[in-house]
């Protein structure tokens, strides 16, 4: 019995190892071979037939067009593949607003010194000498407020009271040239520049307008280049072994079995995306709510306070005001001479001009809107700001859509016909939600959810101050700033959060917040 057994059983293991090596030689791997050497991988890797897969470490292992060595380099492939789709859809949103700041930035300076030169121009025809003997008065007032746009360091109620108290003294001298006055008494004239009111009600309503104009475009600039710098940290987070396996599997796994077509299932593809991208996806909540002050900001470019609308006819208003002292010189003097002593007479004076004669003489043409079109950038603020909001608007839940991004069109198939990790077949798997703690059960990417990854961690506090700055702004707040790239810096990946547990301290200058009626009341004023 035993002796007929034997030879029963080799025959049939005879039979078994010649199918399997038929199997193995019937497979042509011709199409690997294209595919593979497209890449620009050697040739020699490829076997012309199918092998034995038991040494592979992704793929399944039975026949095989793949080595050990095809699978490393393809590996290192789908590194590269996995980042590329990702990498392209953030250099576009990098891209939008590297050009949307560069475009709003440029209005803003080159309006400034439009701002400047019409007023040099317009003064100069005015005011003549007088004016030209004090222009400098005028032109640090420019530089303030430019020195305030580009870096900060300036309080603009301060640096405006002393702008109107400076007009002050020099004025009152003019009007007064009779007298002589020491330092001391024009020490006391200017204590009193709001009490005397000289220019009217022009220097209350262009500080309230310059502030609120200011704060909002210098905030609104700097939220702008914040978007550039957010997406280049996020992409720089590189991918975890466990997703560039993943990623293997997903996209050259179908090389091994022949079929270098058979494109992924688009679930099977989301949920390896949504694991690979997990942390990303986290950034989505503080990106959103970033985004959405950054629309209500633009709002306030839109306003009664809008920069263009304040700095445009600057030069009408400071004028207004100097015709305004000039009305009220004799009452202002008197006020003067009431609360600070009488002055002494100027020695060897003679001359008998009225206090008009000495003063800035003058008129100026009423100021039209549609006379002076700005040329700033060659474009509007309305303009500007209309772009720029749909933009904001298009960027909302960029991350956490990111997965459905790249999961579609030639990177993926519908239906049922399609790779789904280890053959052409339906993908029975459920999606998993998006976000690190969502995936705890991803059948295709394991994560590790207790493990959020620093940068992102980071960004997402950068992105949450930000906001803060962004919602005081609005409110009319002055916003202290370090620098937005320095703020929302560190050192690399594993760094961890910022200095100070993470939410870095931010200064408010010169509170005007008013409540809305209130708000309403002065813009009608102003207006």
């Amino acid at each position: 019995m035993t002796g007929t057994l034997v030879p029963s059983l080799i025959c049939t293991l005879a039979v078994i190892c010649v199918s399997a090596q038929a199997e193995l030689k019937s497979k042509s791997c011709t199409e690997v071979r294209k595919a593979y050497g497209s890449k620009g991988f050697n040739l020699n890797d490829v076997p012309h037939q199918g092998v034995s897969g038991v040494h592979l470490k992704v793929c399944p292992q039975g026949s095989s067009c793949c080595t050990v060595e095809m699978e490393e380099k393809l590996s290192q492939q789908s590194r590269s593949d996995l980042k590329a789709p990702v990498n392209q859809l953030s250099s576009s949103l990098q891209s939008t607003f590297t050009q949307r700041h560069r475009h709003f930035d440029q209005f803003f300076r080159e309006l400034l010194d439009n701002a400047e030169r019409s007023l040099n121009d317009m003064f100069i025809r005015t005011y003549g000498l007088m004016y030209v003997q004090n222009s400098e008065l005028f032109k640090h007032f420019f530089r303030e407020l430019k020195r305030y746009y580009a870096v900060g360091g300036v309080s603009l109620e301060d640096m405006l009271a002393e702008f109107w108290a400076d007009l002050l003294e020099r004025m009152f001298r003019l009007v007064n040239v009779q007298y002589q006055f020491s330092d001391e008494y024009m020490e006391c004239v200017s204590k009193h520049t709001e009490q005397l009111r000289p220019f009217g009600d022009v220097p209350r309503k262009i500080k309230m307008q310059i502030t609120r104009a200011f704060v909002a475009a210098r905030t609104f600039t700097q939220g702008l280049a914040m978007i550039p710098e957010v997406v280049s940290k996020v992409s720089t987070v590189n991918a975890s072994p466990s997703c560039v396996r993943a990623a293997m599997k997903m996209m050259y796994c179908p090389y091994c079995s022949g079929q270098v077509s058979l494109k992924p299932c688009r679930n099977y593809c989301l949920n390896v995306m949504k694991g690979c991208l997990a942390n990303q996806a986290d950034l989505d909540t503080e990106w959103n709510n970033f985004l959405d002050a950054m629309l209500n900001l633009a709002e306030r470019l839109e306003g009664p306070f809008n920069f263009e609308s304040v700095m445009d006819p600057i030069d009408v208003k400071i004028s207004e005001a100097i015709m305004n002292m000039q009305e009220n010189s004799m009452q202002v003097s008197q006020k003067v001479f009431q609360g600070c002593g009488q002055p002494k007479p100027s020695p060897g004076f003679r001359s008998r001009r009225t206090v008009r004669e000495g003063a800035f003489a003058g008129r100026f043409r009423p100021y039209s809107p549609d006379a002076r079109p700005t040329t700033a950038a060659g474009t509007s603020l309305d303009r500007l700001v209309t772009d720029v909001k749909k933009k904001l608007k298009h960027a909302k839940k960029f991350w956490s859509t990111l997965p459905e991004s790249v999961c579609t069109g030639e990177r993926i198939t519908t239906g049922d016909e399609c790779w789904n990790g280890t053959a052409k077949s339906r993908y029975e798997s459920v999606v998993m939600g998006n976000g690190l703690a969502n995936q705890g059960a991803n059948p295709d990417v394991e994560v590790d959810i207790t493990k959020p990854d620093s940068v992102i961690r980071q960004q997402i506090m950068s992105l949450r101050v930000m906001t803060n700055k962004l919602k005081s702004a609005h409110s009319g707040n002055d916003v202290a700033f370090i620098d937005v790239t320095e703020e929302a810096s560190g050192e690399e990946s594993g760094s961890g959060c910022e200095a100070g547990q993470c939410t870095p301290d931010f200064d408010f200058q010169t509170p005007v917040t008013m409540k809305p009626q209130e708000e309403k009341e002065e813009v009608r004023r102003v207006g």
